[in-house]
């Protein structure tokens, strides 16, 4: 399979429906591929006054994610018992029309895919501060600290709902075998013991693998060189309000720039449960490293 170049990350396909009379169907092999599935008419429509939940104000101030857990669990909001009912039927049907979207375009992910939360992203993306390990704003893949995922995927599923015409702004960078060779030779092992330790002190949700700890110095790395963020290949993508786009983010570098008012929904997608699993990045770090990195923990 070949790897895309920044400049040809992005396939833009027509559909303008998230169920099964939508035309695109079969197209795992680009999103293993490395691109990032662009569907500049497939909005998310919003209800009668459903509008009213596109301002900060219904965070509870302790997240930047009001999130959708399993059916009913709604977390990060605030206000009275039936805005809340509101908000999270809201968000629990744009976590089935996801669904519908990823079954459709994913034959055969079906039955495999595991879906995780589904979220409202309402705050806006500029003048966030955060720490640079924290900061979004540049060239990463996903890996996140307290909660590994074994060598699991990650496929999202985003919409803008910006009211006011701005653009979710990406930045995607090269493809991740050229991240992984950039990074190899700095990769280094974690220390005996140190993944049992995590989950023991509930530093981790679960056990840290060799596959984790390559991820997180990857993420890391990426993030820190200054050097690579400005001059390594990359392309600048605008995703308009009303358009979706679907990616495996733990594999495709991006940067999120700008934008407000924003969903999400996460799937998860064990590797031998993909088309081709050799384009995995658990399997593109075993080929450059020379050796397992999932079977057994650090």
């Amino acid at each position: 399979m070949t790897t895309p170049a920044p400049a040809d990350a992005l396939r833009t396909l027509p559909d303008s429906a998230w169920d099964d009379t939508g035309p695109t169907r079969h197209v795992e092999h680009l999103v293993e591929g490395g691109h990032v599935l662009h569907f500049p008419h497939l909005a998310f429509a919003l209800l009668p006054g459903e509008a009213r939940f596109l301002d900060p104000a219904w965070s509870d101030g302790r997240s930047k994610n009001i999130s959708l857990r399993g059916q009913n669990e709604l977390r990060g909001a605030q206000g009275s018992a039936d805005d809340l009912a509101a908000l999270q039927a809201m968000i629990r049907r744009f976590a089935a029309q996801a669904q519908q979207l990823v079954d459709r375009l994913f034959p055969h992910y079906r039955g495999k895919l595991r879906a995780g939360n589904a979220s409202l992203r309402p705050f806006a993306v500029e003048g966030r501060e955060s720490s640079w390990r924290k900061d979004d704003t540049r060239l990463h893949v996903d890996a996140f600290p307290s909660n590994p995922t074994q060598g699991v995927r990650l496929l999202r599923v985003f919409t803008n709902l910006n009211r006011d015409g701005k653009p979710r702004v990406w930045r995607v960078g090269e493809p991740f075998a050229d991240l992984a060779d950039r990074y190899a030779r700095r990769l280094r092992a974690a220390l005996p013991g140190s993944a049992w330790l995590l989950q023991a002190l509930h530093v981790t949700k679960s056990r840290r693998t060799p596959y984790d700890h390559a991820m997180l110095q990857l993420h890391d790395l990426a993030k820190a060189d200054a050097s690579f963020q400005s001059q390594s290949p990359q392309q600048t993508v605008d995703f308009a309000p009303g358009a979706t786009w679907v990616v495996f983010s733990d594999q495709v570098l991006h940067a999120v720039m700008a934008g407000q008012h924003m969903m999400e929904q996460t799937f998860y997608l064990d590797v031998d449960d993909q088309l081709v699993p050799d384009t995995a990045p658990l399997r593109v770090l075993e080929r450059k490293l020379g050796r397992p990195l999932a079977p057994r923990a650090a």
